[in-house]
């Protein structure tokens, strides 16, 4: 599913102008993101939580060049859903 189709989802089951919905799918995306950067974490409940993950520095191989490389600490973005949210998935329910 796309940004578009939960738009026009959204304004059709809440009767909200399309533009407003755009409006405030974006902004909701801005405000995850933007709290992400800061190293602060999202939590929805019942739908699941944006989090961000530490990466510890490790040495891999370019196996095409035969070298070792250090991939330096980093962090990451990540997703951990609820428990509610698995199990309706689990069992293929909307609620």
């Amino acid at each position: 599913m796309t940004k578009a189709e939960i738009v026009n989802q959204i304004a059709s089951k809440t009767g909200v102008d399309k533009v407003v919905v755009a409006q405030v799918v974006e902004a909701f995306m801005d405000e995850v993101k933007d709290s992400l950067i800061e190293q602060k974490n999202v939590y929805l409940r019942g739908f699941g939580s944006f989090i961000v993950k530490k990466r510890a520095e490790k040495v891999a191989r370019n196996i095409s060049k035969n070298v070792t490389i250090t991939i330096p600490a980093h962090v990451i973005p990540s997703f951990k859903p609820a428990k509610t949210f698995v199990e309706a998935v689990k069992d293929g329910s909307s609620k």
